[in-house]
């Protein structure tokens, strides 16, 4: 049975992913820091493996890796880096240290569990890694300019780390929405001019489906959403200049 860890486990994203995978025959195996969320997951999914964690917190990530491994077949066909966290508003009107945290977690979190994971990684055939980025990691948000430098940060490290572990038979890739419609954000109360104009098309459950349809695929980045895709290749051929002006439209107030 193929088994996939997936950080951010207890809500959106994570958990539509571990309810998709689990139906369709896969070992599950959540982490999340909402111990509370992530046991009623677990207990929905018929007592799938759990972990309540920090993934910024290296040794904590290391031991929960080799024990989820562990408790199953030795293998680990796949990790999700999933957990993530959202900040919009303007960059000097949010707390230093919100900064500090958004990019702990979407960044260090990510380096933590891929390093805890290679050797087991490395043991598994047709292993991969899937990070979560984002449309954001393509060019810049005004009101997100932390997060899209973690995304950017995601999508060069999933560029370099495909290329490097190709020789250990390791896939690494990263899925790249637009707005999805999870507590991350909608929860916020606010709204930046680039997502009142996009809107959120997106549900948690296309994102896990994307998911599943990449741990059967050699691609590195995968667009999704058609508005996006459309974006996504014509800014491969389009000059930076084109793609700045577009993004500062969809941002003007």
């Amino acid at each position: 049975m193929h088994g996939i860890l997936i950080t951010g486990a207890a809500s959106g994203i994570g958990a539509a992913s571990a309810r998709l995978f689990h139906a369709r025959g896969w070992r599950v195996g959540l982490l999340d820091m909402n111990a509370e969320a992530l046991a009623g997951l677990a207990a929905e999914l018929g007592g799938a493996w759990q972990r309540a964690l920090d993934v910024t917190d290296a040794a904590a990530v290391r031991a929960a890796v080799a024990d989820f491994v562990g408790a199953g077949d030795g293998r680990l066909r796949l990790l999700f880096n999933c957990a993530g966290i959202l900040r919009f508003g303007r960059f000097e009107e949010i707390p230093a240290q919100d900064h500090a945290r958004l990019l702990a977690i979407n960044v260090q979190g990510l380096l933590n569990c891929c390093h805890a994971a290679f050797e087991h990684l490395k043991a598994t055939p047709g292993a991969q890694v899937l990070n979560m980025g984002s449309a954001s990691g393509l060019y810049g948000v005004p009101e997100m300019a932390t997060y899209s430098a973690s995304k950017f940060a995601v999508r060069g490290f999933t560029e370099a780390l495909e290329l490097e572990w190709r020789r250990h038979g390791i896939r690494v890739a990263d899925l790249m929405p637009t707005f999805v419609r999870t507590p991350m954000v909608t929860s916020q109360g606010y709204e930046p001019p680039v997502l009142r104009r996009l809107g959120v098309r997106l549900k948690a459950e296309d994102i896990a489906a994307a998911a599943w349809r990449q741990a059967h695929s050699d691609k590195v980045h995968r667009p999704i959403g058609a508005l996006f895709r459309a974006i996504y290749w014509s800014g491969q051929l389009s000059p930076p200049a084109l793609n700045r002006w577009v993004m500062g439209w969809l941002s003007r107030d």
